[in-house]
């Protein structure tokens, strides 16, 4: 992938998603599928309209899918879709690098057998072997 093209992607991703309440949603849904009130208890601050908002186009954006669970009034619950599974996957990336490089930086997630700091490596399933920057082309060619 030319930096352009990367760019363009990015922009593109930042378009859908970008704002701070939706990744606060998709992460909150990471946990598996909560209803409306639920999500409003996790993500401290957000105000209802914005939050069904958020929900709208997340849903729209395919990166939830809603369930009702209610048909008299209609209510329904948020579960992350495959590709908002890959977002709360990208999502986890970004916060390790703040916990590794922010201000007031946090602890980093860690292996509950051991205690260990987990890290992310790049994972080639046709190999089935951990890829390391110095293993070949960069990852966006």
């Amino acid at each position: 992938m030319s930096v352009r093209h990367s760019s363009r992607a990015l922009a593109g991703a930042l378009a859908r998603v970008g704002d701070r309440w939706s990744l606060l949603v998709v992460d909150a849904l990471d946990d598996g599928p909560r209803r409306f009130g639920e999500l409003q208890e996790s993500i401290p601050g957000i105000a209802s309209n914005v939050l069904a908002q958020r929900l709208r186009q997340l849903e729209a954006d395919r990166v939830i899918m809603a369930s009702p669970y209610s048909g008299r009034p209609l209510r329904f619950s948020y579960s992350l879709t495959d590709s908002g599974r890959d977002l709360a996957g990208a999502m986890r990336l970004l916060a390790q690098w703040s916990a590794r490089h922010g201000e007031g930086a946090v602890d980093s997630p860690r292996h509950d057998a051991c205690g260990t700091a987990l890290e992310t490596r790049w994972w080639c399933p046709t190999c089935e072997q951990p890829v390391d920057g110095d293993d070949g082309a960069p990852v966006w060619v």
